[in-house]
């Protein structure tokens, strides 16, 4: 197999076929190709496809462990997740879930992945180590993403069709709190504090900010149109959202609660991933088959990536040195 690879104007040809030899240790892109059924892995040190892996029916969002060991993946039309070796770049593990599954976070020690599924209204909760399910919570209508804070106490689960997030206590698996938010939320991402979390209305073109103390919607951000996917900068200044009908990404400065910039990207963006140190967001743009790579520095697209058909989720990760004990 092969992907297109847009390089300065300039469409190039690289091999993905999959490979049984381990990747050079590196950051790597991770996009779920909903269309084809695969993962098309980017390195980023050149944005260039290096690997496709297939994967279950209809792949939507990417998750993958804090050692860059693991990379999940919610297969939504037959109810898996598949789990990527990624070392080997090879499915290694496949995991039923409930119906229709979507978002997918991990927890900060890595020892649990969680998955909304959007047709069962629920939050499956994996045990990595198992590789299973270990407990299943029920949440509002149609739940699409999810995020786990980064001090693992709570996680946050956007119900569409609800208007509402979800907060579960993660010491028991059991929902605490019900926060009303704007119309048809879709995504959310967490401050690395844990303070906020960012959530984006698909069908009223602002973020709801949650302050979660108190789980109260401190702050709303107008935003393009139809926002969906939504990622914070590792140091916490920038929220980035994907504005999936207005093909551009809105930077939001976290400390003004205000939009500082908007980003032209490809046709129809939702997934969006914001680089380990910060210096990228890799933008998933579905009616587009690519990737838009912005520059944080001057909230720039520096870099156009082909990938498969409709991709949807990306993550980006550190990938363990070869070799490295799982």
């Amino acid at each position: 197999m092969s992907a297109l690879v847009l390089v300065a104007g300039l469409v190039v040809p690289v091999s993905t076929a999959q490979s049984a030899l381990a990747v050079a240790t590196g950051t790597y892109a991770y996009v779920a190709n909903t269309h084809d059924d695969t993962v098309s892995v980017i390195d980023t040190s050149g944005n260039t496809v290096v690997d496709t892996i297939r994967v279950g029916d209809a792949p939507r969002w990417v998750a993958v462990t804090p050692d860059g060991a693991y990379a999940y993946v919610t297969n939504g039309a037959d109810d898996s997740v598949s789990v990527i070796d990624t070392s080997k770049e090879t499915v290694t593990a496949t995991v039923p879930v409930g119906d229709s599954p979507r978002g997918i976070a991990m927890s900060p020690n890595g020892t649990y992945a969680y998955v909304a599924n959007t047709d069962g209204d629920s939050v499956s909760v994996i045990d990595t180590s198992k590789k299973a399910v270990t407990a299943t919570v029920p949440v509002g209508a149609s739940p699409v993403g999810v995020a786990v804070a980064p001090n693992g106490s709570f996680v946050y689960v956007p119900n569409t069709e609800g208007d509402s997030v979800s907060v579960i206590d993660t010491s028991g698996n059991t929902v605490v709190d019900t926060v009303r938010v704007g119309d048809s939320p879709r995504g959310v991402a967490v401050t690395p504090d844990s303070a906020f979390a960012y959530v984006p209305n698909n069908g009223g073109d602002t973020v709801s900010v949650i302050d979660t103390s108190g789980n109260t919607v401190v702050d709303t951000v107008r935003v393009g149109d139809a926002p969906r996917g939504v990622a914070v900068a590792p140091n916490g200044t920038y929220a980035y959202v994907a504005n999936n009908g207005g093909d551009t990404v809105s930077v939001i400065d976290t400390s003004k609660k205000a939009v500082t910039a908007t980003v032209p990207v490809g046709a129809s963006p939702v997934g969006m991933a914001v680089a380990p140190n910060g210096s990228s967001v890799y933008v998933a743009n579905t009616e587009g088959d690519s990737v838009s790579v912005i520059d944080t520095s001057r909230d720039t697209v520096t870099t156009t990536v082909g990938v498969g058909g409709f991709p949807f989720g990306v993550a980006v990760s550190v990938a363990p040195q070869p070799g490295q004990e799982r």
